[in-house]
């Protein structure tokens, strides 16, 4: 399949990307290549131990640890990392983690303008964007920003060996999912779609050997690259009816983010396609399947995800509200955003039904 446009503009963002097993105790030297000298690390609470081996690698050029990211980047977290950042008189950031800790240093960049060294221990992607996603009064909203564009990413696959099965899969459905509605962009570009493509292609190829051996590094590497293509693609072109609804969801109802990402996509996906089939024909000869919905439902529960947004905590009754979230103010989507079919994705999605068109 060709993927030239005969017009097309694209855009390609400044990143240094050091790859490779071991990789990451090589964060000092980047953070002195970026000038500084008082690097502040970010994590969650669950991964202070990660920010203190990467302190540890720093040594004299760690400034101190924030440990309170959370998932969605609520603002009041910021607030809180903001008045640490002028405590420590930091120079720059360290983010280690996945999505959580690589929004809470976006937000502070935003604000700061620091520079950034984004170490990833899951497969967000969103390392690679200038997109920051935010939670405010239980609503959350993405801003595109050059000043939260990471300056320097450090993917290293001894950090995702010891990420727990369900998280890897989950996380890499959710780094799928920017590749997958990258094709169907309205402002898709030759370069975009190619790095999509390969980035499904590699997650086909790996993920399945990681889940039957977790720690085999080889197949971690491909996974990490997989979410790199997959990553870099997402900052280059706007998203769509998936990643609007997984906003919706996540920061109105506060559901976990990669599993609603697992559990939305093949539903989103199959919402779309009959606009836009030619353009998802890769994803299905990638992952073997009929349709590219089909194919994304089948490759998830084989790899084990969740498939049903009750799983999720999600109420029934909270649906409607859901649908009407979702559909104010839609994303630009290649089959127009109906509430009624809608309202009827999510209740399949709910319930952990197969999707349909």
């Amino acid at each position: 399949m060709s993927v030239f446009q005969p017009e097309f503009t694209a855009r390609t963002a400044r990143v240094r990307v050091r790859f490779g097993i071991g990789a990451s105790h090589a964060v000092a030297d980047e953070v002195r290549a970026l000038g500084c000298s008082r690097a502040l690390i970010l994590s969650t609470p669950q991964q202070v131990a990660s920010a203190m081996r990467t302190a540890e690698d720093l040594g004299p050029l760690a400034a101190g640890i924030f440990s309170k990211a959370a998932m969605h980047t609520p603002t009041q977290i910021t607030a809180e990392a903001l008045a640490h950042v002028s405590e420590v008189r930091a120079d720059c950031l360290v983010a280690v983690g996945g999505g959580s800790t690589t929004g809470l240093g976006k937000a502070i960049a935003l604000r700061t303008d620091l520079p950034q060294v984004v170490i990833p221990t899951t497969y967000a992607g969103s390392e690679a964007t200038a997109i920051l996603g935010q939670t405010e009064n239980g609503l959350k909203t993405t801003i595109t920003d050059d000043r939260v564009q990471p300056e320097v990413i450090i993917y290293d696959p001894q950090l995702v060996a010891g990420l727990p099965v369900p998280m890897t899969v989950t996380s890499a459905l959710n780094a799928i999912a920017h590749a997958v509605e990258a094709l169907y962009a309205r402002d898709r570009n030759p370069l975009s779609s190619m790095l999509a493509m390969e980035g499904i292609r590699a997650f086909a190829r790996s993920l399945p050997q990681v889940v039957a051996d977790p720690h085999d590094l080889a197949a971690r590497g491909e996974t990490l690259y997989g979410a790199w293509l997959c990553g870099t693609v997402l900052g280059q072109v706007g998203m769509a009816l998936h990643h609007k609804l997984c906003h919706a969801l996540g920061g109105s109802f506060n559901l976990p983010h990669a599993e609603t990402h697992a559990v939305i996509l093949s539903h989103a996906v199959a919402y779309t396609e009959p606009a836009v089939a030619d353009l998802l024909a890769p994803v299905a000869q990638a992952l073997g399947g009929a349709t590219a919905g089909a194919a994304l439902h089948a490759f998830a529960a084989r790899m084990g995800a969740p498939m049903a947004l009750r799983d999720l905590g999600m109420l029934e009754a909270d649906l409607d509200r859901a649908t009407e979230i979702a559909t104010r103010n839609p994303y630009w989507n290649p089959r127009p955003v109906d509430p009624v079919p809608l309202r009827a994705l999510l209740q399949r999605a709910w319930a952990g039904e197969p999707p349909v068109a």
